[in-house]
């Protein structure tokens, strides 16, 4: 095993996963996402893997059953984005992708630019048939996204989605306002953020490793966005992070000139101030 982690416990657990996958003859191949893959994994993370299925076995087999063969589960289920979700025994979660080995592989090369394999080839624990690494050898470059029109499209995402922020919390709706406000608004602002300082390693999810990948200043402005869902320091929070979302979309137009909705944006800021 090339790559490694700093805990031996989901070594010894990816090791493991190798050797019952090999010896699962309805398995075409394996792979690991993920941490894991990235060299950043600690005792802290999770495995992640595809268990790709011969399409001749896939409706049959029992990814539940495989899994438990790990180590005994104190949870699984089927999450919300409809991947087997486990808890294990020593607490350590796992998420494991369950599909057909024919259309699954074949749609790896479309996660281009959305995923990163630095070491394919550690990745893949399993394939039987060499289809599997060629497909994740295509996800060994990085590929960061295109400025221009990825910040024009984060600029306009956050001003629309800040001015439903403005109308739910005139209505009253704090708890419904808080939500937008961190799980909307924020993950849009801190890729905006990431895109300019050109730090878009860790894109899919751009709170990872904020602390270590975006300048302190940055990070004091993210802080000034975050609050209760009282209404007050709720009010207070909104107003902080759209005044951050224009200094950032002003940034983005001075640097690859797109477009600044002045007046929409003067507009927000006087919604979000009169409630």
């Amino acid at each position: 095993m090339r790559h490694g982690s700093p805990s031996p416990v989901l070594n010894r657990r990816i090791e493991r996963l190798r050797e019952l996958a090999e010896a699962e003859p309805r398995l075409d191949g394996v792979l690991l996402y993920g941490s894991w893959t990235l060299g950043e994994s600690d005792a802290h993370s999770d495995i992640d893997a595809y268990l790709f299925v011969r399409d001749a076995d896939a409706e049959t087999f029992d990814g539940r059953e495989f899994v438990e063969r790990l180590a005994p589960l104190k949870l699984a289920h089927t999450n919300m984005y409809g991947i087997l979700a486990v808890v294990f025994d020593d607490l350590m979660r796992g998420e494991f992708h369950v599909d057909a080995a024919g259309p699954g592989i074949d749609l790896i090369p479309s996660w281009e630019g959305s995923v990163h394999l630095p070491d394919p080839d550690s990745a893949v624990l399993l394939d039987r048939g060499g289809r599997l690494t060629a497909a994740a050898r295509r996800l060994a470059e990085f590929r960061p996204p295109e400025p221009v029109s990825t910040a024009q499209e984060l600029c306009d995402e956050l001003a629309n989605w800040t001015l439903m922020l403005a109308h739910v919390m005139a209505r009253g709706e704090s708890a419904r306002a808080y939500n937008l406000l961190h799980a909307v608004v924020s993950p849009l602002q801190l890729k905006l953020c990431r895109l300019l300082r050109g730090s878009t390693a860790h894109w899919p999810t751009p709170s990872r490793a904020l602390e270590q990948d975006l300048p302190e200043a940055d990070r004091a402005r993210h802080l000034r966005t975050t609050g209760v869902a009282r209404p007050a320091e709720l009010r207070s929070a909104a107003v902080e992070s759209w005044g951050w979302s224009r200094d950032l979309a002003a940034e983005a137009s001075a640097r690859w000139g797109t477009r600044l909705p002045l007046q929409l944006h003067d507009e927000i800021a006087e919604s979000l101030a009169k409630g």
